[in-house]
């Protein structure tokens, strides 16, 4: 299939030509390459671009360098340190979710190189990542050093929700019960890795962590956000809803619905009180990319 001439039709700029062949050949190749066995790892789709934009030799040395199917000692080590981390997770039909977990170091636990485990607190009663992994047990975790080394981690594998009954009987170095009960788990998510590789620092800026209250399994709204973003003024007044901004101070600039209204009474909140991770930007030199 020669895609190399440019044969863009009269009237149709280069750019979108590019873009529907680039979609007809990818479905051609993936078509075509499900009935043969391509010995690289990742997706066909990630094969079809490689070929197209000729990075395949670059991405030969990444997964023959940095991909490994287990957890290195130095990835265990990171693993440990890090108070959050982003979830991705898809239902059985695709749609994705992407989710924010956070917590003191430590809990993210490593039971052994090809298993981690991650708590699941009380939260909004959804039970969006949950759900799509009961449906499609694929998972995705990404974790961000922000602080120190400036690197971040890929863990992909296979979920499982188990008990914390059971949690405690696979780790046995498992703390007891908090004294808090909005930080008991209320399950846990147990994730067998199949994938786990670098994410590089170039891009990845430098933050100053500051210290915060946390209101652990709490539903008072002027802890949680509230309507920060408008959708229930929104849904109210069945208007274009204007967002709520913050002050130099962190305080709110406007409470848009009845659900904050006994916000507005205490303007001294500040955004620490609202935010799962307060960080600061700072300064770093480094090379341009």
């Amino acid at each position: 299939m020669d895609l190399s001439h440019d044969r863009t039709p009269p009237g149709v700029s280069g750019r979108a030509w590019s873009i529907n062949v680039l979609n007809f050949a990818a479905r051609w190749r993936l078509w075509d390459g499900g009935r043969r066995y391509d010995p690289r790892p990742g997706s066909r789709g990630e094969h079809v671009l490689q070929d197209w934009y000729g990075t395949r030799d670059r991405a030969s040395k990444f997964y023959g360098r940095q991909l490994s199917d287990q957890l290195t000692p130095k990835m265990v080590e990171f693993i440990g340190r890090m108070e959050m981390a982003f979830i991705a997770t898809s239902d059985a039909g695709g749609e994705c979710d992407c989710s924010f977990r956070a917590g003191t170091a430590g809990f993210l636990r490593v039971l052994d190189e090809r298993t981690i485990a991650y708590p699941e607190f009380r939260g909004n009663g959804v039970m969006a990542s949950l759900g799509n992994i009961l449906e499609n047990p694929h998972i995705g975790i990404f974790m961000v050093d922000f602080t120190r080394d400036l690197i971040a981690l890929h863990v992909n594998g296979s979920a499982e929700i188990v008990t914390p009954a059971h949690m405690q009987e696979l780790d046995h170095c498992l703390p007891g019960p908090p004294l808090q009960p909005g930080r008991q788990p209320v399950q846990w998510v147990l994730v067998r890795v199949t994938e786990a590789y670098i994410h590089c620092s170039k891009h990845i800026p430098k933050l100053i962590p500051q210290s915060r209250v946390r209101h652990w399994g709490t539903d008072n709204p002027r802890f949680k956000g509230g309507d920060y973003f408008g959708v229930a003024a929104q849904e109210a007044d069945g208007l274009e809803a204007e967002p709520v901004l913050t002050g130099a101070s962190g305080e709110l600039a406007g409470a848009a619905s009845g659900e904050l209204a006994g916000v507005t009474e205490d303007r001294s909140m500040c955004r620490s009180h609202r935010r799962p991770w307060e960080l600061q930007v700072a300064e770093r030199d480094r090379p341009s990319p």
